[in-house]
């Protein structure tokens, strides 16, 4: 038998108080909220908890995020958010990850896309991570669509 492919991760919660809008469902920052803990979720699963990305020096940084609703999740439902890598720089030095947020009955609630970068913390500029979380990021779980983020070019300019 042909092993079957994880296509994401998914970790579970359950919407709170806190996260509900004046309609009664869950309102949409929550969603990026728990988007943003799905990923310190995964870097912990893969052995890279957030406090050995500090001792490396280097935390991801976010240049965009766009959210594309479809359905309500409500009070006190319990719902799964989704991680995949959907693009990736070769030195893995710029990244996007994709989630799928399901409701509890695994209907697609919500898209959430977000395109970033590692930063060094001391030096305050972009970077290439260290080679043990780069290595990590080129194993891990892709999206389907999943492609190559190409390389900068050097204009005459460059240095």
């Amino acid at each position: 038998r042909k092993k079957k492919e994880v296509s994401e991760i998914k970790f579970k919660f359950r919407v709170r108080w806190a996260d509900l809008d004046p309609n009664g469902h869950m309102r949409h920052t929550a969603y990026n909220d728990y988007c943003a803990q799905a990923r310190l979720m995964y870097f912990e699963e893969i052995s890279m908890p957030f406090h050995k990305l500090l001792e490396m020096n280097v935390g991801p940084i976010l240049f965009r995020e766009e959210t594309r609703f479809y359905k309500e999740i409500r009070m006190n439902e319990e719902f799964e958010v989704g991680f995949t890598i959907s693009r990736l720089r070769r030195d893995c030095s710029k990244w996007s990850f994709r989630h799928n947020i399901y409701t509890k009955d695994g209907d697609l609630s919500a898209k959430v896309d977000v395109d970033g970068a590692w930063l060094d913390i001391l030096k305050r500029r972009t970077t290439i991570p260290p080679a043990e979380l780069s290595e990590i990021l080129v194993d891990s779980i892709k999206s389907e669509d999943f492609e190559w983020i190409p390389d900068k070019k050097k204009n005459k300019h460059s240095v």
